[in-house]
């Protein structure tokens, strides 16, 4: 069998309201906080291990379970359902890749294939380097400020040359000015957050406050005067470049388009070319060494003294602390964080007595409403996992278990009974919509192209068929005896048998199936035989 899965990738409206697509977007994070995240993230690993691969369902249930992860466990239909989610987040697309069958059972299930989208890629991706070493204390890359500056020097050294600058010779120079810039400015951002964090805290003990005092003082410090020493050099080569950067860019645009060709034949795809090649680029490397009043806190290197000066602040304060703990004024969060460590490990018995120690918390008493007399809850239970007491709402809120008021009426399920009613209705004639189809198409299945239930209809009755048929063999060959299977409620009969050499084809909006070597007809329960109405060509699946 053969089938093609459809393509279920959202297209972006040129004229769509930017908050739409911003929404859009962001709900490509969803998995990452849904309650099975850890299933989720498992599978999205699985896709960012390939490169422009497309998997079935059966094909991520093996590399899954070769992992031995948290979705190592998963079934088929629950994996299924995880994929659909994916897909309709934005991190999956269904995939156009051709399915190969032997059954139809088989088609059914492995139809739908998944490949990883571009904005998928990039959330698994953060969210990978976030779970490797978000709280780790990254290095600042300060040896990457001296090329930066060598860079800039050579390309105003090229931009002004006689003649103007060698385009290949500009484009690496670039690059690599732009990936070192990057590079470098990502380590700083980290390091300072990173220091943010633990000056945050207020419970620093001796050992700590001295080695975070060598930090701010000596590394912090050389990292300062670094870029302070190195910032006027790299603003006057910036000076020194800027007159002749269009005339650069275009000069290396013209001798090197790369994919930024596409923005002039296909308008509605969004180009994201390479760092350096746009002049904002160029604006934000000016913006982060030198002020020019765009910005309210002024330039980067500005930002990253004043930075250290909170940094020192916050040391000071966290010496003023430990001074003053003497006096009884030292936090206790460590004293709080033992205790919660304490309860972590202690055993259900253990626990109540921690608790009555430290807070002087005694075990509560239900009084005045007896427990269920056939459930035996055991004292070590939790409050928290424990069965609840109902309580009646006049003890709970007068006291009293005398019954007031009138009793209540009898509720109503006349609307609930007539939504069912209706519901059935509409599945009743959707099936019978489908069998007037099939008889419709009668004989020019070819030429017409039958709907989803339609389609489903007549696997109905074909694995039935099957499911019914004998095999027989008669002149060295086989045949099926009595394969056929019919529905009463619809008045409609659907007979099979082999035709070697022969093929059935049927289209659908799911796709073809084809039959080798088989002859289908679908006949209605109330006409004669030779009233009967043949259906052929039944979809495309080639074994």
């Amino acid at each position: 069998m053969e089938g093609n899965a459809g393509n279920s990738s959202r297209r972006e409206d040129p004229g769509e309201d930017p908050g739409t697509e911003a929404w859009q977007r962001l709900s490509a994070y969803a998995y990452l906080s849904a309650p099975e995240r850890l299933e989720y993230v498992a599978v999205m690993r699985v896709f960012c291990g390939t490169l422009l691969a497309d998997l079935a369902v059966s094909d991520v249930l093996a590399k899954l379970a070769r992992t031995d992860g948290p979705g190592a466990d998963l079934d088929a239909e629950t994996l299924t359902a995880r994929l659909e989610r994916l897909v309709h987040w934005g991190d999956l697309l269904r995939s156009t890749h051709t399915v190969r069958a032997t059954s139809i059972a088989e088609y059914q299930r492995s139809r739908s294939r998944y490949q990883l989208s571009k904005l998928g890629e990039r959330v698994q991706r953060d969210a990978d380097e976030v779970l490797a070493g978000a709280d780790a204390a990254r290095e600042v890359s300060s040896e990457l400020l001296a090329l930066v500056e060598r860079g800039l020097r050579d390309i105003a050294a090229l931009a002004a040359a006689p003649g103007g600058a060698d385009p290949r010779q500009a484009l690496e120079r670039v690059s690599t000015l732009f990936v070192q810039f990057a590079e470098f400015a990502e380590s700083v951002r980290d390091f300072y957050a990173y220091l943010g964090q633990v000056l945050a805290r207020y419970d620093l003990d001796g050992a700590e406050y001295q080695g975070f005092k060598e930090l701010l003082l000596d590394y912090v410090e050389a990292i300062t005067e670094d870029i302070s020493f190195r910032a006027p050099r790299i603003a006057a080569h910036l000076d020194a470049v800027w007159p002749h950067l269009p005339a650069l860019l275009a000069r290396v645009d013209a001798h090197t388009a790369g994919i930024g060709a596409l923005a002039d034949g296909l308008p509605e795809t969004r180009v994201q070319r390479s760092r350096g090649r746009s002049l904002a680029d160029w604006e934000g490397l000016r913006d982060w060494f030198t002020d020019t009043g765009g910005h309210e806190h002024g330039s980067q290197v500005d930002q990253l003294r004043d930075a250290t000066l909170r940094a020192l602040q916050s040391l000071l304060a966290n010496a003023k602390r430990m001074l003053r703990s003497a006096s009884g004024e030292m936090s206790h969060r460590k004293d709080l964080l033992r205790l919660a460590a304490w309860f972590d490990s202690a055993e259900p018995e253990e626990a109540h007595d921690l608790a009555v120690a430290a807070f002087g918390l005694y075990g509560a008493r239900h009084l005045g409403v007896a427990p269920d007399p056939d459930q035996s809850v055991p004292a070590y239970v939790s409050w928290w996992t424990g069965p609840v007491v109902e309580v009646p709402v006049a003890l709970r809120e007068r006291g009293s278990r005398a019954p007031r008021g009138r009793a209540a009426a009898v509720e109503d399920h006349a609307e609930q009974k007539r939504r069912l009613m209706e519901q059935a209705r509409q599945q009743a004639e959707a099936r019978q919509a489908a069998a007037d189809e099939l008889r419709s198409a009668s004989g020019r299945f070819e030429q017409v192209r039958l709907g989803a239930p339609a389609m489903s209809l007549l696997l109905e009755l074909l694995t039935t068929a099957l499911g019914n048929a004998q095999l027989r063999t008669e002149a060295g060959d086989f045949l099926l005896d009595g394969a056929q299977a019919s529905d009463a409620d619809l008045g409609i009969r659907l007979l099979a048998w082999r035709t070697p050499g022969r093929h059935t084809l049927l289209r659908s909006v799911d796709g073809d199936l084809t039959a080798d070597s088989l002859t289908l007809s679908v006949e209605s329960t109330s006409l004669t035989n030779t009233e009967s109405t043949s259906l052929t060509n039944v979809g495309e699946a080639s074994a």
